[in-house]
């Protein structure tokens, strides 16, 4: 590692020394923990700590941002799974991030969840962007997330989460799942964004309801916490499909959420709205 970073590496003695969840065997546990400080104008990685199965790349680009990509060798998540990425962008500075792959949520042994948590700072002047690419929930899966971010007055967050109910050109249908999301954000310590979702049986008749999804079988929530927040809703209005909304639901805090017929659709719609709402190219990883 280039000099004024840390990097430290559990051992798996560590990592298995967690809970396990309730789930009686032994199970994938890992996250990512970085910070980004500016430095001669560009953002350098000043802190990285990798535990378990999770790992954090850094490619190439022309940008003054850093730009990471994570990634689960783990190949997935299933019952007695947890992942924690804790991420810090100092003042100024400003951290890309996006999943090298979408997540894949399997099934789950009865009484047990997958665990997945994302905690995000950014001090004055700091900027984040989470872009995931999608996660897969298959029949059976059972997957408990939590996003907290903490933000400075004038810092800058876009939050990018997209979930698909199976693969649809598989033939694949989920008619049992349990998911519970849930979003915190606050800025200077005071909420000012809280989400939930909550989403347990048969997942294929919920999604069929008018009042849901109207047989969508994947979604996206975006959200863009931000000073000229009025300014991007203006620009990202024309940019919409017929099957998604957005909403400046108070001064800096601009959200979108999208439903499509299948993962594929729901990208090509994601694409330009992303790339609207950053004013810069997205990671190459999202286009491989």
């Amino acid at each position: 590692m280039g000099t004024g970073v840390t990097r430290i590496d559990l051992s798996m003695a560590d990592v298995a020394a967690k809970a396990p969840l309730g789930c009686p065997h032994p199970r994938a546990r890992g996250g990512v923990q970085l910070q980004a400080a500016l430095r001669g104008g560009r953002s350098a990685l000043t802190h990285l700590r990798h535990e378990g199965c999770c790992r954090a790349l850094f490619p190439r680009h022309p940008g003054a941002a850093l730009e990471a990509v994570v990634l689960n060798t783990a190949g997935g998540l299933t019952g007695g799974d947890a992942i924690g990425h804790r991420v810090r962008a100092a003042a100024g500075a400003t951290i890309t991030l996006a999943t090298q792959t979408a997540e894949r949520a399997y099934r789950a042994l009865p009484g047990t969840f997958a665990k997945a948590d994302l905690q995000l700072n950014a001090d004055p002047g700091a900027r984040i962007d989470w872009l995931a690419q999608e996660t897969i929930l298959f029949d059976g899966a059972s997957l408990r997330r939590r996003i907290e971010a903490d933000l400075a007055e004038d810092a800058r967050l876009l939050l990018v989460e997209p979930l698909v109910f199976g693969r649809a050109a598989m033939g694949e249908r989920v008619e049992t799942v349990s998911l519970t999301d849930q979003w915190r954000i606050r800025r200077e310590g005071a909420l000012i964004y809280a989400d939930a979702l909550r989403l347990t049986g048969d997942a294929e008749a919920a999604l069929n309801s008018t009042g849901i999804a109207d047989g969508a079988r994947a979604m996206a929530t975006v959200l863009m916490i931000a000073p000229d927040a009025d300014r991007l809703y203006a620009g990202v209005l024309p940019l919409l499909p017929e099957t998604a909304g957005a909403s400046l639901i108070r001064p800096g805090v601009l959200l979108l959420r999208l439903l499509a017929t299948d993962g594929y659709i729901l990208r090509r719609a994601l694409l330009p709205l992303i790339t609207a709402l950053r004013g810069a190219p997205m990671p190459k990883v999202w286009n491989i």
